[in-house]
């Protein structure tokens, strides 16, 4: 079966639920579908089985195609440092960090692997769908783009590509990425999909006509809006998040920092009825709040520099609800953050942490990359993961005392048992819900919607043609 390639006429078009709802239909129809993504650019990363990183997308995409996560779905992840550039992931172990310019310098010595990951993966499935990132048609980056021209060219994949109606000039943003795409990705594009869509689909029905007569690209799909709440790709997507508020119990403040990665420990936050969550993103009062959570950071001191800079540290410090902390957020609460070798900020730096917690962290390689069960407080089994350079002397897994709780695993409120226990202490009227089925439910009624939309079998024949 040929490889399938699905890319967007920008960034956030739907390239990642779109393949994520792939892999679960194909899955379904008992075809062996893994996904791919050559290079993704993502603070929002997670653990392998084989103790690599890879993507929080590439993750999902795997659950979705019901097999488990490997660093083969993602060989090339990106994760940004601010302004000493990015840290490069390479088969899921660091490889090293660079400026933007330094990175596309070396940009030939990144397809070998990236070319090895996906012939492995054509050996081992059925099929493969590799996702795009951003626009084939950066011309300036022609060069660089292993996500997009590389594979679709190397791979001689079949080609979707997806618009995002809801930005507006769908018409010009199809016809522009047509004209301007590569000559042997464009032979291989087997029709559009238009994503985001509201209202009346008959209001669009002439649309379609326009796209097959003028463009001469068939239309395989028109899929509604519909929002998928669990692992979103980057920051920006943050603004996407629909809470479900119903009968709220607690009010949840979420320090979102400059830095801030991995808030996919969020999405059940946001996903619970029962709480109000609200993302600070510069000085406020706290007061209000029943308790603040302080999630992962991928530059642990920047953030501090940045809670001291917006007034946010000395709330913190008066705060006297409980406290939350995850990865990031438990070394921000140590007494003194060091990076004595500039490991993940732009020079050898130290900053005071909140003090809440007796402890000294210090970063060094190499970095901490595990995924399993955990002994967690007083549980004996919270399933999650870990990826830090910070080490801790006194509380390397996690702290409690008083009003404050931290670990360094993510994923921790992902379990139902410790979720429920920890909000009931806060408001004894707490009920709780169970996440694994609503994930699940996600997953799937996204899938469905995509399924009834989308033309599945015309693409599937076109994949299995000889």
């Amino acid at each position: 079966m040929k490889p399938l390639a699905v890319l967007g006429t920008s960034s956030d078009a739907g390239k990642t639920t779109l393949t994520m709802a792939l892999c679960r239909i194909f899955a379904d129809q008992g075809i062996k579908v893994a996904p791919f993504k050559a290079q993704n650019v993502s603070n929002n990363s997670a653990v392998t089985q084989e103790g690599r990183e890879i993507s929080r997308a590439q993750c999902l995409q795997a659950e979705a195609a019901r097999i488990e996560p490997s660093y083969l779905f993602n060989p090339v992840l990106l994760k940004s440092q601010g302004e000493r550039g990015v840290q490069v992931i390479v088969n899921g172990l660091v490889h090293k960090t660079q400026t933007p310019v330094g990175y596309f310098d070396d940009i030939d010595t990144l397809k070998p692997p990236v070319e090895q990951a996906f012939t492995r993966l054509l050996q081992d499935y059925d099929l493969v769908i590799a996702e795009g990132a951003g626009s084939p048609v950066e011309l300036n980056l022609l060069e660089q783009d292993l996500a997009n021209t590389f594979i679709t060219n190397t791979f001689n994949t079949k080609n979707i590509l997806v618009a995002d109606i809801e930005r507006g000039g769908v018409f010009a943003a199809i016809y522009g990425t047509m004209a301007l795409m590569d000559p042997i990705m464009r032979s291989n594009l087997i029709g559009v999909v238009i994503n985001k869509f509201r209202g009346d689909r008959s209001l669009f029905t002439d649309g379609e006509k326009i796209i097959r007569d003028r463009f001469g690209l068939p239309v395989l799909g028109v899929l509604p809006f519909l929002p998928l709440n669990i692992d979103m790709e980057d920051s920006q997507s943050l603004h996407n998040y629909q809470q479900r508020r119903a009968d709220v119990k607690v009010r949840v403040a979420v320090i979102a920092y400059p830095g801030l990665s991995n808030f996919n420990d969020l999405d059940v936050l946001m996903a619970d009825p029962e709480l109000d969550v609200e993302l600070i993103h510069a000085h406020c009062s706290l007061s209000s709040f029943d308790m603040v959570l302080l999630p992962g950071s991928k530059t642990v001191i920047r953030d501090l520099q940045w809670l001291k800079q917006q007034g946010l540290f000395k709330e913190l410090q008066h705060f006297t609800q409980p406290i939350f902390g995850i990865c990031g957020g438990i070394q921000i609460l140590c007494q003194s953050v060091h990076d004595p070798e500039g490991l993940e900020h732009d020079s050898v730096s130290e900053e005071k942490g909140l003090g809440f917690i007796d402890d000294i962290v210090t970063y060094q390689n190499p970095k901490i990359l595990q995924n399993g069960y955990y002994q967690l407080f007083s549980y004996t089994a919270i399933k999650g993961y870990e990826i830090h350079c910070g080490r801790m002397g006194k509380y390397p897994l996690f702290y409690q005392n008083g009003h404050v709780m931290a670990t360094h695993v993510h994923g921790v409120f992902d379990d139902n048992t410790f979720r429920g226990d920890y909000f009931k202490a806060i408001n004894p009227h707490y009920h709780g819900f169970d996440y694994s089925q609503y994930r699940t439910g996600q997953i799937q009624g996204f899938a469905d919607m995509v399924a009834e939309n989308l033309d599945t079998a015309a693409i599937l024949q076109i994949l299995q043609a000889d």
